[in-house]
């Protein structure tokens, strides 16, 4: 009887061993998991960011696993549907309108740089050589379209309604001496407008712009003001703002690595804003 009893104890402590070791097994799997930042992003130089920031986390044990899409509508989709942590693709503007329009509660978290905009011609060197009547190529959405507004009022071209700012439309156009003819285009689609026969002035960002072989410093007319509303932002949900993800995101994200990555590979096209 005795020898049973002991086997039936034996067998207890192997069960129990077992489970223990289930269980570290499941907890390892789990903290793995824990450790996973998932962020979308669209194109360079936000995904490059990313990539480096990606390098500094793994200091501190975090996987920064970069998600990259093909448009300006799906790394919002996917941080509001919570598939992704958080996405690194724009400015604070552009996420309140997709706010507004989705019903979502998407929040900026941390401004990295500022990209040098402004308005591109490939058949004049001054404005003043731009005949009256031309077509001028802006962004389709509201945030970006006041945008390049603002700059062409600071130029003095235009004169929008006292106090728009960088909010106005088309509609709060209120002097037009060169008779301009806007033409609303998608953002993703400007460097093609570039290229059309009768559009003689275009607004775009480096990024897009590039793509075409331009840079800022080709630009017939620059931002002369930084506005740090429209800083390239990380962006992650109410939900999550303030989790252990989010946190270790930003840290890496601001990191003097990445601080430097910007100054010296993308200075001719951005400002660091932290």
């Amino acid at each position: 009887m005795k020898k049973i009893v002991l086997g039936f104890v034996t067998l207890g402590i192997a069960v129990s061993l077992a489970a223990c070791g289930s269980k570290s097994s499941s907890t390892s799997s789990s903290d793995s998991e824990d450790k996973v930042i998932k962020v979308a992003s669209q194109t360079t130089p936000m995904t490059d960011v990313v990539k480096v920031a990606a390098e500094v986390a793994k200091k501190d044990g975090w996987d920064i696993q970069l998600i990259q899409v093909n448009d300006n509508v799906a790394y919002n989709d996917m941080v509001a549907s919570k598939e992704a942590d958080a996405s690194f693709a724009e400015h604070k503007p552009f996420m309140e309108k997709y706010n507004s329009e989705k019903g979502s509660n998407l929040v900026a978290i941390q401004p990295i740089y500022d990209a040098k905009v402004g308005f591109y011609s490939k058949d004049y060197q001054s404005v003043d050589d731009i005949p009256s009547g031309t077509k001028v190529a802006i962004p389709s959405d509201a945030s970006n379209e006041g945008r390049a507004l603002a700059i062409l009022a600071d130029y003095g071209l235009i004169t929008l309604k006292d106090g728009v700012g960088t909010d106005g439309t088309v509609k709060d156009i209120t002097e037009n001496p060169k008779n301009f003819d806007f033409l609303s285009v998608d953002l993703l689609n400007l460097a093609e407008a570039y290229s059309e026969p009768n559009v003689s002035m275009v607004y775009n960002y480096p990024t897009y712009i590039a793509k075409i072989g331009l840079k800022p410093s080709d630009a017939l007319l620059l931002e002369k003001t930084i506005d740090t509303r429209f800083s390239i932002q990380v962006v992650a949900r109410e939900d999550n703002q303030d989790s252990a993800k989010i946190k270790a995101l930003k840290k890496a994200m601001t990191s003097d690595e990445v601080k430097e990555f910007l100054e010296k590979e993308h200075s001719d096209t951005l400002i660091p804003s932290f």
